[in-house]
């Protein structure tokens, strides 16, 4: 598998332990025999685009759109064919980072809505996410589009204090039970898809999929970013997803 593929650049950095993981993913899907078998990628690992947590449910903090859109601008000229963000909050911006640049963005959101609406029509939602995701509706608006019902945590604190503790230490045990204890608390109010919305959670995706029928949007926008990298410019995955 030689053949030339196409250049997936990436707003990262939100956290920093999400975009590693997504690149691993990325390797990890790829059958390959050499070097030149894998996506090639051009990261920008920023962890100082600002505090979207701070933005969004503080309102105390800056406006993360401009920097968003720099970082999309940047990975266009070095030589992205697509854009991708392993940050499922930060997607409140996508319309500025599509309006920065001539390139695709393949939304990780949009993709996820899109996936479970095909493999699971009417299923109710339960969304594992930042209380920012419910805040902005970033989930709610694409699932309810496509008729499917979406629960949120009661315990949104506790879910978002797991958020923090995981950007700190990626194997924090108290969080690992808090997250586990939610997804208990959804499964209860009658979700049938548990959808892993946050990327910290990414990190503790395959411990949930032991008990929990999951959908993890950074596995969909794995697929997505090898789907469209593999793809001719003849045959090239739908513009701006």
């Amino acid at each position: 598998m030689t053949d030339s593929k196409r250049t997936i650049g990436v707003l990262g950095g939100m956290g920093p332990e999400a975009t590693i993981l997504f690149m691993q993913k990325v390797v990890q899907a790829v059958p390959a025999s050499d070097d030149a078998d894998h996506i090639p990628l051009i990261v920008d690992n920023n962890t100082q685009v600002p505090s979207r947590i701070k933005a969004l449910i503080e309102g105390t903090g800056v406006d993360p759109a401009p920097t968003l859109a720099d970082m999309a601008r940047r990975l266009e000229k070095a030589g992205a064919s697509a854009l991708a963000m392993p940050c499922n909050t930060a997607h409140n911006y996508q319309n500025h980072i599509r309006s920065a640049v001539e390139v695709p963005f393949l939304s990780m959101v949009d993709l996820t809505a899109e996936h479970i609406f095909s493999t699971s029509p009417g299923a109710r939602v339960g969304i594992l996410a930042s209380p920012a995701v419910r805040m902005t509706e970033i989930y709610e608006t694409p699932l309810s589009a496509r008729g499917l019902k979406t629960i949120y945590p009661r315990q949104e604190d506790r879910v978002l204090s797991s958020i923090k503790a995981l950007k700190v230490s990626a194997v924090d045990a108290a969080a690992r039970e808090s997250v586990r204890e939610v997804a208990m608390e959804l499964e209860s109010e009658g979700c049938e898809v548990l959808l892993v919305g946050c990327t910290e959670f990414s990190l503790l995706a395959d411990e949930l999929k032991q008990r929990f029928n999951i959908v993890d949007s950074l596995d969909v926008l794995v697929e997505a970013a090898v789907s469209f990298s593999l793809a001719t410019a003849a045959n090239s995955a739908p513009q701006n997803t």
